[in-house]
């Protein structure tokens, strides 16, 4: 038997294998995956049959045997999905009563695009970047820069932190090409600057959807280049999200599929949606993947624990809502 702590298998593959263990993936398809890493067939069995034995792995795999009752739930609730045929392509109308809205997806946890649903709002208009440019150019915001550099950073956003004009930064978006560097995003709370509040007159807020509030983060504002990403993670409320100006593609994941997309760090996946790679993450080629484009003037529901991605296809100005106007307001998923 090979001891995992002092093999030759480097730790990330360990952790792999730990992890994929105690998700209970068979141990044939770890052993196949382990071969085509480059381990010997018996290296390969001695491995794994090591990590089945370790106590910290058999102490995981029962704690998640106590939890299988919640496991055959969510398989139920995918079944059931998929017999409706939900999974297959994202509902989408143009002209939804608000009623409807709120009852046929809100309330029942399901996404829903809404093209043109923003088109008469005065922000269509005053939040291109041009517009922005003139009215605000000269104030100072933050943003996120230095992406590139970075793979962690969207877990540690505060080593991106930076100040510019807003003109030279919209500037930069424009002339700068697609990019992952630079993007002025939630965690920047411009919307929260003084000089920027006008913008909130451009909002709307319709009766039975969405109610104005002064509470911090209550909408959110989004500015970033072609090529802005945001890899697969879950918001903790449902989220209403508008495209201003440009293009987004989003790839969504039904929040009942969370024990095949690998949630790592509470939101996080760790999988790529783009480029998923089914041999260090086999449970993901269970999960059903929507797709969708948010142009200019649409709206998204994304209902709170469903897995999102989110590609920007043009520059981007988006607009994020998370107060809606229901008894209680939004339910929040409240981690341990």
């Amino acid at each position: 038997m090979v001891d995992v702590a002092s093999s030759s298998l480097d730790p990330e593959w360990r952790a792999w294998l730990a992890e994929n263990v105690v998700r209970g993936v068979a141990p044939t398809r770890l052993v196949d995956t382990l071969v085509s890493a480059g381990v010997s067939l018996s290296e390969a069995h001695a491995h794994v049959e090591a990590v089945h034995q370790h106590p910290a792995v058999s102490m995981g795999r029962g704690h998640l045997a106590r939890h299988e009752d919640v496991l055959s739930l969510l398989d139920s609730r995918v079944a059931l999905h998929r017999q409706s045929g939900r999974h297959q392509h994202l509902a989408r109308h143009a002209d939804l009563s608000i009623s409807a809205l709120m009852e046929r997806y809100y309330l029942a946890h399901e996404p829903v695009h809404l093209p043109g649903f923003m088109r008469d709002w005065p922000l269509m208009e005053h939040w291109c970047p041009s517009s922005l440019a003139r009215r605000y150019g000269h104030v100072e915001v933050e943003v996120m820069a230095g992406r590139e550099a970075r793979v962690d950073h969207d877990l540690d956003p505060d080593a991106c932190r930076a100040v510019m004009r807003f003109d030279e930064f919209l500037r930069r978006l424009q002339e700068g090409g697609p990019s992952n560097d630079l993007y002025l995003t939630a965690r920047n709370f411009a919307l929260e600057r003084e000089e920027l509040r006008g913008l909130l007159d451009d909002v709307r807020y319709p009766s039975g959807l969405l109610r104005a509030s002064d509470r911090p983060g209550a909408v959110k504002l989004w500015v970033g280049p072609a090529g802005t990403l945001t890899q697969l993670h879950h918001d903790l409320g449902t989220v209403l999200f508008g495209q201003v100006h440009g293009r987004k593609r989003f790839r969504l994941i039904p929040s009942f599929h969370t024990h095949h997309v690998y949630s790592h760090l509470e939101v996080w996946s760790q999988v790529d949606a783009e480029h998923p790679d089914l041999t260090r993450f086999p449970l993901y080629r269970e999960a059903d993947v929507l797709e969708v484009v948010v142009e200019p003037g649409d709206m998204l529901l994304i209902p709170a624990g469903w897995w999102h991605w989110v590609h920007a296809l043009d520059v981007s100005v988006s607009v994020t809502f998370q107060e809606f106007d229901v008894p209680g307001g939004n339910t929040w998923w409240r981690l341990g």
